[in-house]
Formats: C-alpha cells, structure tokens, sequence
C-alpha cells in the first residue's frame, strides 16, 4: 500500500513550539520544512532538528514571500516573550502581518491546510475570567505590548477573510502561556527566567507584587492540542483556546521554582511593566467539546522536566 507523506511547512520552525512540533510530525513520516530567521531561536534547537532526515532547515524572514509545494502550513513565526517582541516591534508586526498573508497566499496557491498560531495575548488585560474565545479582549492598541497583542488580532482577522472569501481551510488557535524544554535561556518568560535565576542563586525579579496569574501549559500537551485541531475531519471554524487552566500566582510560581531547584536565591519585587495582564485563565469548553482535548501534564510534572533541560543546557553553555 502506497503511503501517503505530507509536505510540512512551520514558519518559526526552529523557535520553542516549532522544534517540537517538527520533531514530532516528522516522526509520524512527514516531511518537514522548518523555516525561521534564527533571531530568537535555541541554537541547540537548530542542531538537534538537523539530526533527523525528514526535516530541512531554510533559513528565510517570513515577510519576504516564498514559494513551496505544500500540504500544511503551520504558522508559528513571530517572537512571543515581551522582551523580544518589544525589541522591534515594527518587526513584530510586520511578522504577524505581512508573514501571516504570505503564508495564507502560499496556502490558496497550493489548497492547503493552514494552522495559525494566535495568543491569549488577544485578550490583553482582561475583564473576563475566565477568557472564553468569545469574549473581544481589553487590549491596548498603543501600548509597548500592542505590537504582539494587535500583530495576532490582525492576523487572526486575515485569517478569516481569506477563510470566507477564497474558502481556504484554516485553524486558529489562541495558545496560552506554555513552557518547557527548547526554551532559550534569554527567552525571557516567566518560567525560563525564573528557572534560570533560581539554578544561578540570582534573584527571582517579580515586576509586580506577585499576585498575578497565569495557567501553564506543557509542550507536550500543546502540541497534542495543535495536532488534534489540524487533523480534526470537521471544518472548525473560530478559533480555540488551548493551554491549561490551572491558575497560579507568579508568587506562588517563584517559590515553588526555588524549592524545586534546592536554590538560595532571593525574591526581589520591582514596578510593574505597562499593561501586564493581571489575570489569565483559559476558558476551555470548546477545544473540549470540538476536539475532546484537554492538558494532561501537572505544573510539577513539567516543571521537573523544564528544570533538568536547563540544568543540562546551563552546563552545555558553561562547557562551550
């Protein structure tokens, strides 16, 4: 029987999601294509990919066009930590924006199915919680976190019209925080950063009183979810939350990260950055009732996994 192979394109295929989510479609036979400008990716994430035979590496900005015969489309590209995104944050959205129409242009050419990587960002600080995909979000459109949160509000809205207009087969999906291992060092979320701190005996930097919240979500379980949406036989229009919705203060967060390190770093509070959200929490019932998915991996399972990658990672570095 002849066997079917996929051709796989994922923007920002070398970043935190699009490592694993390569790794593990390759190893279900398709041939993956991870496309990325390295400017925020995991060089150890580079190396690793390069081993396996089903996966090409091109490097490529995302808001040049390109032109590739393509089954799939996974469009993960765009820097997602505060710290990269507000670094360039015409970049940003220009790689929401102009990167998200020239891979919905790629799909109409070759009829493909196309995977949008959208944000819990979209809700910016909500008044909601917890956030369903229905509710429109509390954003700031001027703020210094507006050139992510309106880059994937922007996108998510092509997404649709190019969905109406040409009929084009696309999956949306609201990825709320998640971590894991492949995260760079300097990536600058939450968890990294404060794994890092604690595994260095630094201080634990909290931008707030603590007493925000957040859901986490495992690698793992996300790129479950993002599978379990692509390979889904329904049309699934709207888009979906996917994450975690077990909520925890970053407080609470920090001390749980210094007592599983064994650290004897401190906790130092410092002002509150623009626009933070105060409160985030996946509102659920839909991915559960359209997919039957749900997160299986607990915050301590995932956070034993994350700290021994960046405990191996923080000696490669230290060797190197």
């Amino acid at each position: 029987m002849e066997v079917h192979t996929k051709n796989i394109l994922i923007t920002g295929g070398v970043g935190f999601i699009g490592s694993h989510l390569a790794s593990y479609l390759a190893q279900n036979g398709a041939k993956i294509i991870c496309l990325d400008d390295f400017s925020t990716c995991n060089t150890k994430n580079i190396n690793d990919l390069k081993k396996h035979p089903n996966i090409k590496i091109l490097k490529h900005d995302v808001r040049i066009p390109i032109d590739t015969s393509v089954d799939e489309i996974y469009n993960l590209a765009s820097p997602a930590s505060p710290a990269k995104y507000q670094k360039d944050p015409i970049k940003t959205l220009q790689t929401n924006i102009l990167g998200t129409t020239n891979m919905l242009e790629l799909a109409r050419k070759y009829k493909a199915r196309l995977f949008q990587a959208s944000t819990s960002e979209v809700y910016g600080n909500p008044i909601v919680h917890p956030q369903p995909e229905t509710y429109w979000g509390n954003v700031n459109p001027n703020g210094i976190r507006s050139s992510y949160n309106e880059g994937k509000r922007c996108a998510e809205s092509l997404c649709y019209h190019y969905s109406q207009i040409y009929d084009l087969d696309v999956r949306v999906m609201r990825i709320f925080n998640t971590y894991g291992p492949n995260m760079a060092v300097e990536d600058g979320r939450v968890i990294s950063n404060f794994i890092v701190q604690a595994l260095k005996n630094e201080d634990l930097i909290i931008k707030s009183d603590g007493n925000q919240t957040r859901s986490f979500c495992y690698i793992s379980d996300l790129v479950d979810g993002i599978n379990s949406l692509m390979t889904s036989q329904n049309k699934i229009y709207g888009p979906l939350n996917c994450g975690n919705d077990f909520e925890i203060s970053i407080l609470e967060l920090a001390k749980l990260i210094i007592r599983k390190t064994n650290s004897k770093s401190r906790i130092i509070f410092k002002e509150k950055e623009d626009d933070d959200p105060e409160i985030r929490k996946p509102d659920l019932k839909s991915i559960k009732e359209a997919l039957n998915w749900k997160a299986k991996i607990s915050l301590d399972e995932g956070l034993f996994e994350t700290i021994k990658y960046f405990k191996n990672i923080l000696n490669y570095k230290n060797e190197t």
